[in-house]
């Protein structure tokens, strides 16, 4: 685009005729035809096809702002901002529980929250304590992680997929003084007890003890009945300043403790639940999603703004319209396996009777975008790129399909976001004669960065738990010389919380990661996973973790693990490739281990059994060719092994199997 030199030169030759004492009318024309004949007519097509994007999304932006400089000012917490919420409207529903009915009042969330705030107050827990909770997604979920909020305690957000060593390990990355996990969880806690140390505290949510739960266990209910509904008399916390009381290593108020779902542990602040919100999205609105999102998004409207939200501890695509309708809901919040899922059910009436007007979350393939809103009559799809730490987080704020987002090409340094050039095998940005990064032009793939300023709520990074972590995140020069920016698509191990378990034997290291597109008009689109992670049902799997515990239960056999494509299925389908040279492996009893220690999205649908694999001169195994082939029998004459759901075991892989998965005969 030349329009910004094209408007120098059409400036200069407005004030050259003026001075020539031209009428202004005759000197206006003529500057407009030297800015048009010198390409700025593309400028004025972008202007006239964006304008209205970005002045909806700078209003956005300013709202957003005053609301946070008026919570800064105000020295406001989440847990302050709730109990205005809960003082406006306290026999309101808040949270309802689809599966049981339960239907939550905040007044009751408010109170069920002040008794987890006195009993952890009376258990000697004090500001900056951690404590880890291990919870399917229901009303209680919330009331646990708000109540330690209110006595200033962190929450570490375990995801409920992991087992075993992973658990372990990431229960001793959060530093949790106590554990609250559920009923539905306690055979994974006993599976790890003889890991976690002694002096942990674990607490049952329930009433009555679940079979097989730990001896030092402690039931939660009966301890929270007894606790006082009051609100502490001198709750913690400054607010939005960036100062606190509550981690005394940290700079940020903390609102939900830490994440630990992804593949680094990070705290979740204040100023992300109340600073990242873009509005009030709708009255009430169903919510399956992972913590981070569930928490921010679709929580943190219901504790800020007083909205209704409907869970469900797992997501059911048979049920979803019909609770749209019984509970009236306005609003969703999905990833994008969830609309796939829906789009293959049959169709039901309740399609038709619900009264869903947007639909928000991320990963929706565009695909399957306009059929998702034709199909289901839903008026607007609110794609969005980010994740809970970084500071360049996007939007789709007016339905272009497919667009994860969008920068402005009027005024792009309102949001400082940008575009940047990099070697897409490594992730390395590419860097100019000046040292600095090299923006994408239209069409470029690129990473996106984010100009970190911490004294800015909305462009601050507040990093990880780990440092080292945090440092992997953070380049330097990218905008101008010496500024810092977040990296938004590099993805880190080594920190505890890997989606197949912790990467224990190697230092870390970026990985591969988010690619994005951004076109002419400064619309950005989700290209791919690249290297050493890919995406599978709605979450990202690190392919040399699953190495690593493949290669562990084989005796260290050599194995390649990458994502393929499966014809109509969002994200890319986990597959490994095992040398076994003599034939001697089981798959199913390979199977068997695997169900034990990965989570069942990290577990390998696709096996190639083969005698050797290629590598690289420092034995690094070679993907590129395993890749191209995938699982086409016609490929390769390796035995091929897919992983059939419903029957719970690997199948031979032959060409008529083969056409059935692309045909979508077989569930993945």
């Amino acid at each position: 685009m030349r329009a910004p030199g094209a408007s120098w030169v059409s400036v200069a030759s407005l004030v050259l005729l003026w001075l020539l004492g031209l009428p202004w009318t005759w000197s206006a024309a003529a500057a407009l035809g030297v800015y048009v004949g010198g390409g700025g007519w593309r400028f004025l097509r972008i202007v006239c096809k964006t304008a209205r994007r970005d002045l909806f999304g700078l209003s956005v932006l300013i709202r957003v702002r005053l609301e946070l400089r008026r919570h800064r000012r105000a020295c406001h917490t989440v847990p302050r901002i709730f109990q205005a919420v809960v003082q406006r409207q306290p026999e309101r529903p808040a949270l309802v529980d689809a599966a049981s009915g339960a239907c939550w009042t905040f007044a009751q969330l408010d109170a069920y929250s002040n008794a987890v705030a006195n009993l952890f107050r009376q258990l000697g827990f004090v500001p900056g304590d951690v404590v880890a909770i291990f919870l399917e997604g229901r009303p209680e979920f919330v009331g646990l992680w708000l109540g330690l909020a209110k006595a200033g305690v962190e929450a570490a957000l375990l995801n409920v997929n992991l087992r075993r060593e992973p658990l372990a390990f990431c229960l001793g990355t959060s530093g949790a003084k106590a554990l609250v996990f559920g009923e539905e969880l306690a055979a994974a806690v006993a599976e790890v007890s003889a890991q976690l140390g002694k002096s942990l505290l674990k607490f049952c949510s329930g009433d009555v003890a679940p079979e097989g739960v730990l001896p030092d266990t402690q039931l939660l209910e009966p301890l929270l009945r007894e606790a006082s509904t009051a609100p502490l008399a001198q709750p913690p916390g400054k607010g939005m300043d960036g100062s606190t009381a509550w981690r005394p290593s940290a700079t940020t108020p903390t609102a939900c403790g830490q994440q630990t779902c992804s593949t680094t542990a990070c705290p979740c602040t204040t100023r992300q639940v109340g600073g990242r919100s873009v509005g009030r999205v709708g009255p009430r609105g169903p919510l399956t999603s992972p913590p981070s999102a569930g928490n921010i998004i679709g929580v943190g409207q219901c504790l800020l703004y007083g909205l209704t939200v409907v869970l469900r501890k797992k997501f059911s695509a048979s049920r979803f319209w019909d609770d749209c309708v019984q509970y009236d809901c306005t609003v969703v919040q999905y990833i994008g396996e969830i609309c796939r899922y829906l789009l293959r059910q049959p169709v039901r009436e309740a399609e038709a009777r619900h009264r869903v007007r947007l639909a928000v979350g991320n990963g929706l393939r565009p695909a399957i975008w306009e059929e998702f809103a034709q199909r289901f009559g839903v008026r607007q799809i609110g794609e969005f790129y980010g994740a809970t730490e970084c500071n360049c987080s996007i939007a789709n704020m007016d339905g272009k399909v497919g667009s994860c987002g969008f920068n402005s090409r009027i005024l792009p340094h309102v949001y400082p976001i940008r575009l940047v050039k990099v070697n897409e095998d490594t992730m390395e940005l590419l860097r100019d004669a000046q040292g600095l990064c090299i923006p994408c032009q239209a069409g470029e793939p690129g990473l996106l960065v984010g100009q970190i300023n911490q004294q800015d709520p909305l462009r601050r990074f507040d990093g990880y738990i780990s440092e080292s972590a945090t440092s992997k995140k953070i380049t330097h020069s990218v905008f101008q010389k010496g500024d810092s920016a977040y990296l938004s698509g590099v993805q880190t191990l080594g920190t505890g919380v890997g989606m197949a378990g912790p990467r224990l034997t190697s230092p870390l290291s970026p990985l591969p990661g988010d690619v994005l597109v951004m076109d002419e008009l400064g619309y950005m689109y989700f290209r791919d996973r690249g290297g050493d992670t890919f995406r599978w049902r709605g979450e990202n799997v690190s392919t040399t973790e699953v190495e690593g515990v493949l290669s562990r239960l084989l005796g260290q056999t050599d194995v390649a693990v990458y994502g393929v494509a499966v014809p109509g299925v969002e994200g890319k389908a986990g597959m490994a490739a095992i040398v076994d040279p003599h034939g001697q492996l089981s798959p199913n009893a390979l199977y068997q281990e695997l169900q034990k220690v990965l989570a069942p999205y990290a577990r390998p649908i696709f096996l190639r059994l083969l005698p050797q694999v290629d590598t690289t001169g420092t034995f690094k195994i070679q993907k590129t060719r395993l890749q191209r082939e995938g699982f086409d029998p016609r490929q390769t004459s390796d035995r091929l092994f897919f992983l059939d759901l419903k029957q719970g075991h690997y199948l031979p892989l032959d060409q008529g199997v083969y056409t059935h998965i692309c045909s979508g005969a077989f569930a993945l």
